[in-house]
């Protein structure tokens, strides 16, 4: 049974929304940066690829945990805090790190943090809104975490000069600060009925989910497969002549798009089959990692990385309105959970073994490789065997 969203409710879009913002701010503010700085303490592509994997693994695991736990439990505000205050309690640890295996204890925390908010946070977002608006509320919220990871990058090109790697790490706990102030002050329970309550209890064996979801979860599973750290890209930026101290420009030019385009991607999918437009976004990032493995030119980069965000867009909060319209209300936790255990699961498999392949063969083959493998899942999206537009 569905919860009507109540107007106290509503209003967590635009908290969760300011949240997001600040979050990622603080994130950004050292994720781009964490590639450079992993070579001035004498680390490589490999290491990176153990770090994000691990991490990823950490937090695709605690996706699954929440998402069952969401379910279960009426008070989901608190899970949401706890992902953020551990997230941002780590990220500024950064500044003391002096070897790669701290910064993998650093990542892992953060991705831990990460994996216990999604899938509880993306519950209470479609609650809060009307079915018909789903897709529009996952895209404002998107388009405010990309927001924040304009912030963040400028922020970090403003001041790595003036105050180093370690400097801006410490910067980054003020917004990292900030977001969970305005979680704990503005977010508000979704709750639910009785009904709903009783229903959480025995949501894991009374709320199948749908063969359309499996579809596209075979769909998104087989693309993540091909989607490594994007830290990849940050790497063969670098080897092709951009300055290292250029990488959160990088970011800022992909997150413009990214953002902008964010929102009105999630209003549309309310209107239009939202399996269309995640295909569309595969074919782009097929054509980014084309351009990245080929590496015509600086220029084409730096197209290629402003094409990114678009990617992003049509995919991000696409489809998690997708997971809303294949679970039924009392089992969109464990659908969030099992939705991004897979595609961490697979990012932990395509970061390491992006990795090695970079390592022995150059980077020319494993980003071919993921531009083949999200050619084949925007096939299978246009292929979508349910027969009609999968929107609100």
């Amino acid at each position: 049974m569905a919860t009507e969203p109540q107007p106290e409710t509503s209003r967590n879009v635009y908290a969760f929304g300011a949240t997001s913002l600040l979050n990622d701010t603080a994130s950004e503010m050292a994720y781009w940066i964490v590639p450079a700085f992993l070579v001035s303490i004498g680390a490589g592509p490999a290491a990176l690829g153990v770090i994000e994997g691990v991490a990823e693994s950490v937090a695709s695991f605690n996706k699954l945990f929440s998402g069952y736990l969401t379910d279960r439990l009426h008070r989901r505000k608190p899970i949401v805090a706890t992902g953020y205050i551990v997230a941002n309690g780590v990220k500024p640890m950064l500044a003391l790190a002096t070897s790669w295996w701290q910064v993998l204890l650093i990542r892992f925390g953060d991705r831990f943090g990460k994996g216990v908010r999604g899938a509880p946070r993306d519950v209470m977002l479609a609650e809060s809104v009307e079915p018909a608006k789903v897709g529009s509320a996952f895209g404002l919220l998107q388009a405010m975490d990309s927001a924040g990871a304009i912030v963040g990058p400028l922020i970090a090109l403003l001041f790595i000069a003036r105050i180093g790697y370690r400097g801006v790490f410490w910067m980054a706990a003020i917004p990292g600060l900030l977001s969970v102030l305005v979680l704990l002050a503005f977010a508000r329970e979704t709750g639910g009925s009785s009904r709903r309550k009783a229903a959480g209890a025995r949501a894991t064996s009374s709320a199948p989910l749908s063969g359309a979801f499996y579809y596209m979860l075979g769909a998104v599973g087989l693309f993540s497969l091909g989607n490594s750290s994007d830290m990849f890209l940050v790497l063969r930026a670098q080897s092709i002549g951009i300055p290292a101290t250029h990488a959160p420009l990088l970011g800022l030019v992909f997150n413009l798009t990214f953002t902008g385009f964010s929102w009105p991607a999630g209003h549309i999918s309310d209107r239009l089959p939202r399996q269309s437009l995640v295909a569309g976004g595969y074919v782009v990032f097929a054509a980014v990692y084309a351009v990245f493995a080929l590496a015509p030119s600086r220029a084409a980069i730096w197209v290629a990385m402003a094409c990114y965000g678009l990617y992003y867009a049509l995919t991000n909060p696409v489809l998690r309105a997708m997971v809303v319209d294949h679970a039924p209300a009392e089992a969109r936790g464990r659908a969030f959970g099992i939705f991004y255990f897979v595609a961490s699961v697979d990012a932990l498999l395509a970061s390491v073994i992006t990795g090695q392949l970079w390592k022995h063969y150059g980077p020319r083959l494993p980003l071919m490789i993921s531009a083949g493998l999200a050619v084949i899942a925007a096939v299978m999206l246009l292929a979508w065997p349910a027969g009609r537009a999968t929107s609100g």
